[in-house]
């Protein structure tokens, strides 16, 4: 009978532990109750939380039972519904008991790390690293506007003969474009050979009045010649041939491209006019557009590369020349303007080619992966993992994307520091409901206490913490 004794004594003890200890669904952790089972909501089986039990952890055992206090009871299928007492949800099923220690006060969320590991809850280390960009886009090749001149003349007159009469026909610096007839030039040449030869003769007589009058009266004629761009040699040519020129020969100011002829034999042409359009594509423009994400790592002088589809494994490089102080309304892309040597001619205006900008890296940046960072409202947030399933949200301020996938965090963390990259908006949820209970269990107490309203402070923060409790 004494060994009966023992053993029924064992058995109780075994029996009255297994009631203390505490299971739960490895996808529903809002599930718990005493002793082993189904859960109520997927029927997997239950599992036990490690420390529940008395003798795993003692200092969250009651006293004179060995079961620990319920707090509250909630509904399975909708966190956000509470009663103090035992009962029936809104969608008819039993509320499960929340006991005490399971709760978390202030933003902290614990959660058991088989649970941790059924949700797929990722981390990573906060890293310092040098971010930086590569900008890809398409880009249009067009003409050097520096390197662009207009054929023009400084007289009224009529052409004679047209020497280049074909656009796109290439001319160096000097060639004979066309010649004109002009009698204002032929009036003026006239004028001067006169006063020079009088000037000449006044020397010869030594008549000093005359000298000095004829002088000041050649230069002034000199230098209307010289307005009409007859050139110091030209000049010198007409004193020693003492012939003036019916025609003006008109020479190309430097060498480049006719883009556009605007004259024929016999037209009479005027200073407003132009003649030709000459470029010179030594060097071209590409411009080219990004998007507004991608303002932040355009600056002028950086490198940039463009590769051209005829040309394959061809390319050129050339730099960041120019970005407008403006966008597109349309299109919201920024304009940026670049520069590239041209040698051999290979790149036409109006051709299409890939353009590839590179950035301006930031050195020793903190930064962790773009999923790591949640958007809540006008607050950037990250969660950092504290061990032993707890997390904890943080404020960060966040600054420019890069483009392996991180973003530069200007505030709020420190390399080393482990987040969760993975199941945050869980984490957030829980997070929230589990500081909505505790203001609830706040207020309760505030009234148990004696004081029969909670304060509108109070009210405030259970409002914006258990919207979704307002209908129930």
């Amino acid at each position: 009978t004494g060994c009966s004794t023992s053993d029924s004594s064992n058995q109780d003890t075994k029996t009255e532990s297994a009631s203390e200890e505490l299971y739960t669904c490895g996808m529903h952790p809002n599930v718990i109750q005493e002793g082993p089972g189904n859960c109520p909501i997927c029927g997997m089986n239950l599992t036990p939380i490690n420390g529940s039990s008395d003798e795993s952890n003692p200092s969250e055992a009651k006293p004179s039972s060995g079961l620990k206090e319920i707090l509250y009871y909630r509904a399975p299928m909708d966190p956000t519904y509470i009663s103090p007492k035992p009962g029936k949800s809104p969608m008819g099923m039993d509320l499960i008991p929340v006991y005490a220690g399971e709760e978390a006060f202030g933003a902290t969320v614990k959660i058991n790390p088989s649970t941790v590991q059924n949700i797929g809850v990722r981390t990573a280390k906060v890293v310092q690293k040098d971010l930086g960009q590569d900008i890809r886009t398409v880009g249009l090749v067009d003409y050097d506007e520096t390197k662009i001149g207009f054929v023009q003349t400084k007289f009224t007159g009529w052409v004679e003969t047209t020497y280049v009469n074909k656009t796109g026909q290439k001319v160096n610096k000097g060639d004979f474009l066309l010649e004109i007839y002009s009698p204002q030039l032929v009036t003026a040449q006239e004028e001067y050979l006169d006063t020079y030869r009088r000037l000449k003769e006044a020397e010869n007589d030594n008549r000093m009045s005359a000298i000095e009058n004829l002088k000041s009266n050649l230069l002034s004629i000199r230098k209307r010649l010289e307005n009409f761009d007859i050139s110091d040699n030209q000049i010198i040519k007409l004193e020693k041939d003492n012939i003036a020129l019916k025609t003006m020969v008109i020479k190309s100011p430097f060498t480049g491209i006719v883009e556009k002829k605007h004259v024929q034999d016999g037209m009479e042409v005027k200073p407003s006019m132009k003649l030709y359009s000459i470029s010179n594509i030594s060097s071209v423009w590409v411009y080219a557009n990004v998007y507004e994400y991608e303002i932040p790592w355009i600056k002028e002088g950086v490198e940039a590369t463009m590769t051209l589809s005829y040309i394959p494994g061809k390319e050129f490089r050339g730099i960041v020349d120019y970005i407008y102080p403006y966008l597109d309304a349309k299109t919201r892309t920024l304009k940026v303007r670049l520069s590239f040597p041209n040698k051999n001619n290979m790149l036409k205006p109006g051709m299409y080619a890939n353009v590839n900008i590179s950035s301006v890296p930031i050195k020793d940046a903190i930064a962790v992966p773009i999923e790591a960072v949640m958007y809540s409202g006008t607050r950037n947030l990250v969660f950092i993992a504290l061990g032993e399933g707890r997390f904890t949200p943080r404020d960060v301020t966040i600054g420019i994307e890069s483009g392996d996938g991180f973003y530069e965090i200007k505030e709020g963390l420190e390399a080393g520091e482990t987040i969760v990259t993975s199941a945050q908006f869980l984490l957030d949820s829980e997070s929230k409901l589990q500081e909505s209970i505790a203001k609830m269990l706040a207020i309760r107490k505030n009234v148990d206490s004696g004081n029969d309203r909670p304060t509108e402070s109070e009210m405030k923060g259970m409002d914006s913490n258990t919207g979704g409790n307002k209908d129930d």
